[in-house]
């Protein structure tokens, strides 16, 4: 049975959320079995392994950051076929998509396992750390193959209106990463080297899930003249992948920077920032997911040419961004450090990264909000003020940092995380202003019976 999900039909509350739930639910598991590596790792080796994990996060997200931007980007051309009906390109899109993808991170896996070190250099890694730093690295980025096909899977079906199969593709994986983590931590001994294993493995198995699924979809069996070569089909998804890439690469290089300046102050505060990074993306976790839902419905919708559904679409997500803020955003200003134990052993560690969290805790809901207008811009089909918005968090976070870090310490990295956010949120809210007045003549029937 097909599960594809035709979002210009029905109540728009009632199909945003239909959409958005298994969708959430996958993606906490997706967190989830990340998270319990991180814990799996930090209790079963030490803080200094975590540490040494944490610190490539910056790294992680320039690489995989950009595969995801390429891929989302793409998806938004996907959904948009699918919303118009035209089943041809729809085909075309999907075919040209995963040559682009095996084309572009072919160069990224070769260019990270060269460009490692270097990076581990230039932000300033701790001697202790180095060695698991590396070793975790050269792993991950070189099977930066299962991460695009996971991603671009996930990617195909969420245009679709499926949000139940990457939910099922994480509930397997999640259980093969725990069992795998177990075993490779806390039986064969193997260190953060058994961590990354298990994390390719588990995404591997994610990925034959989300394949099986695809075959049972027939607007979406390839064909051989699907991957004819068509330069304009690789121009649009261009136009819409390489801003959305870029604007996940130029925030990460903003991190990584950060993530230097964390570095030179010792591998305690490696260790706090790096906890307070995998927590935070605990925590804005709904607020993304409510950013990928509407890329999806906005994409179909647009396709479609439905305005008036986006904006009723727009005030759900804007709902779910601010209900996540007041239940999370509370435990943790009440909690800081009972959440930061979760990860931590050490009582500095744990008293530095519980500050940090307490300040992010006031500023989610920008953070939720900005993820909310950014995919929505996304999926209106104009992905350059999300980029350009990407190149303003970068260089407000760096500012924010340098200016703040005299007076405040490592404080002073919390601040620049909310103050970047806050910026980026204006740049996309004005987006969505200027492009939905550029509609109000197009707008069409609200719903569609």
């Amino acid at each position: 049975m097909e599960k594809t999900m035709d979002l210009t039909r029905g109540e728009v509350p009632l199909v945003l959320l239909r959409f958005f739930f298994p969708m959430l639910a996958g993606n906490a598991l997706q967190q989830a079995y990340t998270f319990v590596d991180s814990v799996l790792v930090g209790k079963g080796i030490g803080d200094e392994a975590l540490g040494a994990v944490g610190n490539l996060s910056g790294m992680m997200l320039l690489v995989s950051g950009f595969l995801m931007g390429i891929t989302n980007g793409f998806g938004v051309n996907i959904a948009q076929y699918f919303g118009a009906g035209d089943k041809a390109a729809l085909r075309r899109a999907i075919a040209h998509a995963c040559w682009l993808c095996g084309l572009i991170t072919a160069c990224l896996t070769v260019g990270s396992l060269l460009l490692l070190k270097p990076m581990l250099q230039w932000i300033h890694t701790d001697t202790a750390l180095m060695k698991n730093s590396l070793l975790y690295g050269y792993i991950l980025f070189g099977c930066l193959l299962v991460t695009t096909a996971y991603n671009l899977c996930a990617c195909i079906l969420r245009s679709q209106g499926d949000s139940r199969t990457p939910l099922m593709a994480v509930m397997v994986s999640s259980a093969v990463n725990l069992l795998l983590d177990v075993l490779l931590i806390f039986v064969f001994h193997a260190g953060v080297a058994g961590a990354a294993a298990a994390t390719v493995a588990a995404q591997g198995v994610s990925v034959w899930v989300c394949l099986y699924r695809l075959r049972k979809h027939k607007q979406l069996r390839l064909q051989r003249k699907d991957f004819s070569m068509d330069m304009a089909m690789n121009r649009q998804l261009l136009n819409n992948g390489l801003p959305a890439a870029c604007m996940n690469s130029i925030t990460a290089v903003g991190c990584m920077a950060v993530q230097g300046y964390v570095n030179a102050l010792g591998a305690v505060y490696t260790s706090a920032y790096s906890a307070s990074c995998k927590l935070l993306n605990l925590l804005m976790l709904p607020g993304m997911t409510a950013g990928f839902a509407m890329s999806a419905f906005v994409s179909q919708n647009k396709g479609a040419g439905y305005e008036g559904r986006i904006r009723q679409g727009l005030r759900t997500g804007l709902g779910l961004a601010v209900g996540s803020w007041l239940v999370l955003g509370s435990v943790v200003c009440l909690f800081p450090k009972w959440v930061a134990g979760w990860l931590l052993n050490g009582s500095e560690s744990v008293q530095l990264a519980g500050d940090c969290l307490r300040v992010w805790s006031f500023f989610l809901l920008v953070l939720n909000l900005l993820l909310v207008f950014r995919h929505t811009v996304q999926g209106l089909g104009h992905p350059l003020p999300p980029m350009i918005s990407g190149f303003a968090e970068m260089l407000l976070r760096l500012f924010s940092v340098l200016l703040l870090l005299p007076g405040l310490g490592f404080r002073a990295v919390a601040h620049a995380e909310w103050l970047a956010w806050l910026g980026a949120l204006i740049i996309n809210w004005v987006a969505y202003v200027v492009l939905m007045h550029r509609h109000i003549g197009l707008d069409r029937e609200c719903k569609r019976e």
